[in-house]
């Protein structure tokens, strides 16, 4: 939490065309913290697509909430129509992740979540850099993670996340908790 990793969240931030970037020790955490900070509850539904590495259902979990897989596409990323077929009186929200440096449709996807009136937190955990129609991923929804794991596109020397908004509520929240 000193003046490099200050520097590295407000560089993050621009790059991806966020006004915030919080780190947080795993991509596993960021997702964690978003969806507290979304107020995520017990038996609340998230949309996640069945493709995808178990740290995003786990952080659902993790939050009290329940993953609801949504099938992938041909792409190998969360498919609208099956996400819309999904969506119950319980949903809460939809998580697309972009894999491999792929973006999900977030035109689609965005237009399920403003029309059923769910938040939209993308996974960018393998997507650093990707874009999307000309704008980087994790800049769509009301948040996103990034993880630093050394497998990652981006890593550190061992484990990192971090969460992006432009939401105030949101990095407020992930600032506070992050430590503990």
């Amino acid at each position: 939490l000193g003046p490099e990793s200050k520097a590295f969240e407000a560089e993050f931030a621009r790059y991806i065309g966020t006004k915030h970037a919080i780190l947080t020790n795993s991509g596993t955490a960021a997702l964690w913290l978003t969806f507290k900070a979304l107020g995520l509850k017990a038996g609340d539904e998230v949309l996640v697509p069945s493709h995808t590495a178990f740290p995003t259902a786990e952080a659902i979990c993790f939050a009290g909430g329940v993953p609801v897989f949504v099938e992938a596409n041909d792409a190998y990323t969360l498919d609208p129509d099956d996400a819309a077929a999904k969506v119950s009186s319980r949903t809460a929200g939809i998580v697309p992740v972009h894999l491999y440096g792929h973006p999900v449709d977030l035109q689609a996807v965005s237009a399920l979540a403003n029309r059923h009136g769910l938040w939209m937190v993308e996974d960018c955990c393998q997507a650093h850099g990707a874009k999307f129609g000309g704008q980087r991923v994790g800049s769509f929804g009301r948040a996103a993670a990034f993880s630093f794991y050394p497998s990652k596109n981006l890593t550190v020397m061992g484990d990192g996340g971090i969460v992006v908004t432009n939401d105030e509520t949101i990095a407020g929240y992930c600032r506070r908790v992050r430590d503990h």
